[in-house]
């Protein structure tokens, strides 16, 4: 399930938004400290941004440079202050899309999915695994989301390609050992339980909480929305 991260001190506006796009099968949180954006969105760690100019305290232009400094997450401008000075601004501040108020709650769903599918779903499903906004090449194991790069080790790239190739289903552990013998290494369950716990703490250092379910006595899961 993508995540929108709704900066707008509007709340009408907002929750027309957030109601929207849950529609839409989106996850949402509105911002609530608007002299801390930067923190609130290092939590939330959303898949996209869609963010207002006239905020209390900075405006948006400041929060979307914050932004940039550590992520690179799709960022949208939606503002009644749709001058062409204001729109060249956003953009050159990192901003990827710019839309202007009044508009259609439609459109605006639209824009967010299309900017959604070209940040994550642009490469194709025999070279890529998809979840959660989260990117596994199969090319050169690596992980992508949010802008980071997180590099597996063989093992870790296994266990990740097992588990999102079954989506939505429990893998035995069995099933799991059984993929990584395919490596010169001998894997017993420990190692696998070893292994499992190293790729938890990259995937919570990147912001992928409990990707990965153990469901005891029966193995692991990759579920979609939590």
């Amino acid at each position: 399930m993508y995540k929108i991260f709704i900066v707008e001190d509007d709340d009408i506006i907002a929750s027309q938004i957030a109601k929207k796009l849950k529609a839409w099968g989106c996850d949402t949180k509105t911002a609530c400290d608007f002299a801390n954006i930067t923190d609130e969105a290092a939590e939330y760690a959303p898949s996209l941004v869609l963010m207002d100019i006239s905020l209390p305290f900075y405006n948006g232009f400041h929060w979307c440079s914050e932004l940039r400094k550590t992520s690179s997450v799709p960022i949208i401008f939606i503002s009644s202050a749709s001058d062409n000075l204001n729109i060249v601004m956003a953009m050159n501040m990192g901003g990827d899309d710019f839309i202007a108020k009044p508009f259609d709650l439609t459109v605006l769903v639209a824009k967010v999915q299309a900017l959604l599918r070209r940040t994550y779903e642009l490469k194709p499903q025999s070279n890529a695994l998809v979840c959660r906004g989260a990117v596994l090449s199969l090319s050169d194991s690596v992980l992508d989301f949010d802008g980071k790069h997180i590099e597996l080790t063989k093992n870790e790239y296994r266990i990740l390609h097992t588990l999102l190739e079954n989506k939505g289903h429990i893998v035995a552990r069995d099933a799991i050992m059984l993929k990584l013998w395919e490596t010169d290494s001998y894997v017993d369950d420990n190692t696998l339980t070893v292994n499992v716990n190293r790729l938890r703490r990259k995937l919570d250092a990147a912001g992928l909480f409990s990707l990965i379910t153990t469901r005891k006595g029966e193995g692991y899961v990759v579920e979609e929305d939590v």
